[in-house]
C-alpha cells in the first residue's frame, strides 16, 4: 500500500494490497471488487492516487486514520499530519483515547498516571487556512448585512406609518417607493451619504 508521504505529493500509481486490508474481509469471507469476486488472500491491484490505501480511488479517512494511529503508536516526540482536521466527534475521541493510551504505556514504569491526553497543537496548511479565513469572513459579512437590512427595513416601515398617522404629507404609492429606496441607500449604504435638496416640488 501507499504511505501518506507520497499521498502529500499529489501523485498517482499503482496500489497493491491485500483484500483483507483494502475490503476489511475476514478468513473465508469474499466481496466483488471492481467485477471480480475475491477472498481475504486476494491481492488487489489498481491505478489510483498515492495514499489510497483501501484502493477506492480517493483519499479519505479510511486512509488517513489508520496511518495515523500507526503513527502515533510509533511517534516518540511529536505527529506531523498536514492534511488533518480534527475534531470533537468519535474518530476525534478515538485518536485522543488512544493518544492517552500510548503514553500511560510509556510512563507507567515511572508510576506516572495519565488522566487525559489533548491535541495540544493544530496547525493548517495556508491555503486551507485562508479558504477557512474566507469563509468565515463572508459568514460574518452576510450575518451583519443580514442585521442592517432588517434594522432598515424596520426603520423605513416606521418612518411610513408615523407620516401616514400624523398627517405629516400625503404620498402616493410612487413617493412611497422613492421614499423606500432613498431611504434604504442611506441606512444600509457604506459610505457617508451626500444628500440633494430639492428646491423644487416633490414632483420635480
Amino acid at each position: 500500500m501507499t504511505s501518506l508521504p507520497d499521498a502529500l505529493s499529489g501523485l498517482t500509481t499503482v496500489g497493491i494490497a491485500e483484500a483483507d486490508d483494502a475490503l476489511g474481509l475476514a478468513s473465508g469471507a469474499t466481496a466483488v471488487w471492481n467485477g471480480g469476486t475475491g477472498d481475504a488472500s486476494t491481492v488487489l491491484v489498481a491505478y489510483t492516487v498515492a495514499g489510497d490505501a483501501d484502493l477506492s480511488g480517493i483519499i479519505d479517512g479510511d486512509d488517513f486514520f489508520p496511518q495515523l494511529e500507526e503513527a502515533i503508536a510509533q511517534a516518540t516526540n511529536s505527529i506531523h499530519a498536514d492534511v488533518y482536521i480534527f475534531d470533537r466527534d468519535d474518530v476525534g475521541t478515538g485518536i485522543a483515547d488512544q493518544l492517552k493510551s500510548e503514553i500511560q504505556n510509556r510512563l507507567a514504569k515511572a508510576g506516572v498516571e495519565v488522566l487525559e491526553a489533548r491535541i495540544s497543537h493544530l496547525a493548517y496548511a495556508p491555503e486551507i487556512a485562508g479558504a477557512m479565513l474566507r469563509r468565515q469572513q463572508a459568514g460574518a459579512v452576510i450575518a451583519a448585512r443580514q442585521r442592517i437590512v432588517e434594522g432598515a427595513v424596520g426603520m423605513v416601515d416606521m418612518a411610513l406609518e408615523l407620516l401616514k398617522s400624523k398627517h405629516v404629507v400625503e404620498l402616493d404609492e410612487e413617493r412611497k417607493a422613492a421614499m423606500v429606496s432613498n431611504l434604504l441607500v442611506v441606512l444600509c449604504g457604506e459610505h457617508d451619504v451626500r444628500p440633494v435638496v430639492n428646491t423644487g416640488t416633490i414632483y420635480q
